[in-house]
């Protein structure tokens, strides 16, 4: 059971009540993540914002849902690994690509140096990186994917802490931890 409640739009108002309709509408339903952080009308705004802008980045949404997965499983967030890995999966990723992501690995040399940057982020917050960003840039990897990558380790981040602290109940397929 959460430990806030988990708001349908006819409780909430205004922006909020808005934001909700759109998750509806490109989710099919309102995930429980955003039934819980709806009760900041600024939060759901913050996380909302965050998906839909680094959706139009650079970072295509199979890459992102791979970053998301390796993040989830490092922090050990049962949600957001559920919820990543099924939306890998409608980007393209196969079940063996998501799977590896989940161990931050990858066949693709630049995916693979990508996700151990992200996951090198999360685990040593934030310092000592200079050896992945000189490894990404001696694959090619430009500074606007560099970045870009440091937004989605922020908001998975967030997102991870969202469903762990409220203890978000899941709404997708449950995927195994893997440590």
């Amino acid at each position: 059971m959460s430990r806030i409640e988990l708001l349908n739009p006819s409780q909430t108002k205004g922006k909020a009540q808005e934001q909700l309709a759109q998750i509806e509408s490109a989710f099919g339903s309102i995930p429980n993540m955003f039934k819980a952080i709806a009760n900041s009308p600024a939060a759901l705004k913050s996380m909302w914002g965050s998906f839909g802008a680094l959706g139009q980045g650079a970072i295509d949404a199979r890459l992102g849902e791979q970053i998301a997965v390796a993040i989830a499983n490092f922090n050990s967030c049962e949600y957001c690994l559920a919820a990543h890995t099924a939306l890998g999966r409608k980007a393209g990723a196969s079940a063996r690509e998501m799977e590896a992501a989940q161990r931050g690995s990858s066949e693709d040399p630049k995916t693979a140096a990508i996700l151990a940057f992200a996951l090198n982020i999360v685990k040593n917050r934030g310092q000592d990186v200079e050896v992945d960003i000189s490894s990404l840039r001696r694959l090619q990897v430009s500074d606007e994917i560099i970045a870009e990558v440091l937004a989605h380790v922020a908001l998975n981040v967030f997102t991870n802490y969202v469903n762990l602290v409220f203890d978000v109940p899941l709404d997708f397929p449950r995927i195994n931890l893997r440590k």
